[in-house]
C-alpha cells in the first residue's frame, strides 16, 4: 500500500521537469483559454485541438493560434513565451448550434498578415473554410452530409497545394476535396479506382467535376487519424481496426502495415526525416515503425492509459557526423547545437544522409514525446542502439544527444541504455550493450534490396494518371526533392517481402494470428523503451501536443492550452509571473 505522502505526490500536478538539455517550465501567464478562464466541462464534448500559423507579418509576432472547446472555435495571437496571453481580445471567435468543432488545419502556403485559410471538421460531418482574420465563412463541404454523415475525424491540407485538403470520418472513410470544386446537390456516385488488402479508392462518378475527387475507404472501424510524411508523397492512416497503413498517395499504392498490439491506434507522426512513424493507442503503448523496413522496431510503456497524441521534436533531435578514427567526443562538442528553424531544417538534411554508403559514421537521436488520457506528458529518446542494433558502435562518438549531457535529477523516472546520453560502448568493451528490457530483434525483418512494385494494369494505371492531372497539378515543387526520392523509393520493398506481407494482412481479422508476426511481434521480440520523463500535468486527459522552437504546447479536455518555455527560453516576464503563480497548480 503506497505512503500518504506518495499517493499525494503521484497525484500532484507539476509545472516544471527536467532532461538532460535543462529545465522545462510551464508559464502560467501565457496560457490559453476561453476569455472566462472557467475549466470546460468536458463531458460528451469532442476532443479540444489546436492549430498554429504564422502570417509573416512585420511585427515579429506573427504566431496565430486557434482551439476549438465544445462548441466554441477560438483564434488568437499567439506570444508564446515572449508576453502573457491576452484572452480578452480573440481575433475572432465562432459559436457553433447543432454540431461541434472536431478538428481544423491552416493551410501556410497561403498565410498573410492579411487573410488565412482554416479548415474546420465537425462533429456532424461537414467541413467549413473560413478565413478568421477576415472573419469571413468562404464554403461549405459536405453542408447537406449527403457524402458522408459520420464525425470528421482528421483534416488537412495537401502539402504543397493551395486547394487540395484530405478529410477523415469515424466511418473509415476519406475523402478529397479541392476547394474550387463544389459538393453537388446530389449524393454521389462513385466508380473503383484501385483496390487492394483492406482498402479501395474511388473517383467521383460526375458529368462535371465535383466534390469529392476521390473516396478512400480504408480497413474497419474509425479512421482515426492520418498524417503526410514530411516531403508529403507518403500518408500514414491508423484506424480503430488496430492498423497502421501507409500509403503512396500520388499512386494510391500501399506500402506497408502494421498491428497495434492491442485495440485502436489513435494517433501517429513521421520522424523529421521521414524513416520512422510513431503510433499510440488503446494499448496504452508507443510504436516505433522503420518505413524503409516496414517492421516495428521498438515499443515504449510508460502511460497507463490510452495514448491520444505523438510528435516528434525536431529542436533536440540530434545528428552528429563522426570521424571514423575517433572514438569519443567531448560534452563541449554538443554546446554548440542550439534551438531553432535553421537547426530543425539542419537536421532533416543530416538525417536523409544516414544510409548513403558513402557518409561517414553519424550518431543519431530522435526526440518524441506523447501524451494520453492518463493526463500524462511523456517523453522518448530512440538512440542508436535502438535504430541500428546490428552495427558495431565502438567508431561512433559517445554523446547523442543534441544537448549537453547531465545526470537526471534524483526521484526521476528510471532510464535504459536507449535514454541515458551515454549509450554507446567505449573501445575496450567487447561485449555489444543489451537492447532495453529484450534479448534481440526479429531477424524476419523485411528486406531492403529488391526489386521495383508490380506495374498496375493499364486501366488503372491510366485512372491513376488521370487524378494525377486532374487534382495534383497545383502541388508545388518542395525542397530535398533527390533525397525524399531515394529515401521513399518504392524499391525498399522487394515483391517477395511484399508477398509475404500480403499473406499475413489476410488473416488480419483474427488477432491471435497476427500476434508474433512481423505484423504484431511480441513483447519480448523488439526492445521495450522507458521514458526519459514521465510527469502529470493535467487534471483532465491531455488532447494536444505540439512541438515549437522555444517551447512545448499541450492542451487537455478543461479547454487550457499550456506553454512549456524550453530550457534558457523563460523571460524575465514570465520569471516574474512563474514566481507569481501557486507552486503545482495550473491557473
Amino acid at each position: 500500500m503506497a505512503a500518504e505522502g506518495g499517493g499525494k505526490e503521484m497525484n500532484e500536478i507539476k509545472t516544471q521537469f527536467t532532461t538532460r538539455e535543462g529545465l522545462y517550465k510551464l508559464l502560467s501567464h501565457s496560457e490559453y483559454s476561453r476569455p472566462n478562464r472557467v475549466p470546460f466541462n468536458s463531458q460528451g464534448s469532442n476532443p479540444v485541438r489546436v492549430s498554429f500559423v504564422n502570417v509573416n507579418d512585420q511585427s515579429g509576432n506573427g504566431d496565430r493560434l486557434c482551439f476549438n472547446v465544445g462548441r466554441e472555435l477560438y483564434f488568437y495571437i499567439y506570444k508564446g513565451v515572449r508576453k502573457a496571453a491576452d484572452l480578452s481580445k480573440p481575433i475572432d471567435k465562432r459559436i457553433y448550434k447543432g454540431t461541434q468543432p472536431t478538428c481544423h488545419d491552416f493551410n501556410h502556403l497561403t498565410a498573410t498578415a492579411e487573410s488565412v485559410s482554416l479548415l474546420v471538421g465537425f462533429s456532424a460531418g461537414q467541413v467549413q473554410l473560413i478565413d478568421p482574420i477576415k472573419k469571413e465563412t468562404s464554403k461549405l463541404f459536405n453542408e447537406e452530409r449527403l457524402i458522408d454523415k459520420s464525425r470528421v475525424t482528421c483534416v488537412k491540407w495537401v502539402p504543397g497545394s493551395e486547394s487540395l485538403f484530405l478529410v477523415a470520418h469515424s466511418s473509415g472513410n476519406m475523402y478529397l476535396y479541392n476547394v474550387e470544386h463544389t459538393c453537388g446537390t446530389t449524393a454521389p456516385h462513385y466508380q473503383l479506382l484501385k483496390q487492394g488488402e483492406s482498402f479501395a479508392v474511388h473517383t467521383c462518378k460526375s458529368k462535371s467535376t465535383r466534390n469529392p475527387l476521390l473516396k478512400w475507404t480504408v480497413g474497419e472501424g474509425a479512421l482515426n487519424e492520418f498524417a503526410f510524411s514530411p516531403d508529403g508523397k507518403f500518408l500514414a492512416c491508423v484506424s480503430q481496426d488496430g492498423f497502421l497503413r501507409v500509403f503512396n498517395f500520388d499512386s494510391v499504392e500501399l506500402h506497408g502495415t502494421m498491428k497495434s498490439y492491442f485495440g485502436g491506434l489513435l494517433c501517429v507522426c513521421w520522424s523529421p526525416d521521414g524513416k520512422y512513424i510513431v503510433t499510440g493507442g488503446e494499448d496504452d503503448l508507443v510504436t516505433v515503425w522503420s518505413f524503409v523496413d516496414c517492421r516495428v522496431i521498438a515499443r515504449g510503456h510508460g502511460h497507463k492509459s490510452w495514448v491520444s497524441v505523438v510528435a516528434f521534436d525536431p529542436y533536440t533531435t540530434s545528428v552528429e557526423e563522426s570521424d571514423p578514427m575517433e572514438f569519443s567526443g567531448s560534452d563541449e562538442d554538443f554546446q554548440d547545437l542550439h534551438f531553432g528553424r535553421d537547426r530543425a531544417n539542419s537536421t532533416q538534411s543530416r538525417l536523409s544522409k544516414r544510409n548513403s554508403t558513402d557518409s561517414r559514421p553519424v550518431s543519431v537521436t530522435y526526440r518524441f514525446g506523447s501524451v494520453g488520457q492518463d493526463t500524462q506528458l511523456c517523453l522518448w529518446d530512440l538512440t542508436e542502439d535502438i535504430l541500428f542494433p546490428h552495427q558495431p558502435l565502438s567508431r561512433a562518438r559517445t554523446h547523442t544527444n543534441v544537448m549537453n549531457a547531465t545526470s537526471p535529477p534524483a526521484g526521476s523516472s528510471g532510464t535504459n541504455p536507449g535514454s541515458n546520453g551515454n549509450s554507446i560502448t567505449t573501445p575496450g568493451n567487447s561485449v555489444p550493450p543489451p537492447l532495453p528490457r529484450s534479448n534481440s530483434l526479429p531477424h524476419s525483418a523485411v528486406s531492403n534490396a529488391g526489386s521495383k512494385s508490380s506495374v498496375m494494369d493499364g486501366a488503372i494505371a491510366s485512372g491513376v494518371s488521370k487524378f494525377a492531372t486532374l487534382s495534383l497539378h497545383d502541388r508545388k515543387e518542395r525542397h530535398h526533392e533527390k533525397d525524399h526520392k531515394r529515401n521513399h523509393s518504392m524499391g525498399h520493398i522487394s515483391s517477395k517481402s511484399s508477398d509475404k506481407l500480403n499473406l499475413v494482412t489476410k488473416t488480419k481479422t483474427d488477432p491471435a494470428k497476427t500476434l508474433g508476426t512481423p505484423l504484431c511481434p511480441r513483447m519480448e521480440d523488439v526492445p521495450l523503451l522507458e521514458p526519459l520523463i514521465c510527469k502529470k500535468i493535467a487534471h483532465e486527459r491531455l488532447t494536444v501536443l505540439i512541438f515549437l522552437e522555444d517551447c512545448i504546447v499541450t492542451a487537455c479536455q478543461e479547454g487550457f492550452i499550456c506553454t512549456w518555455a524550453r530550457p534558457g527560453k523563460v523571460g524575465l516576464l514570465s520569471s516574474q509571473n512563474q514566481a507569481n503563480s501557486p507552486s503545482g497548480t495550473v491557473v
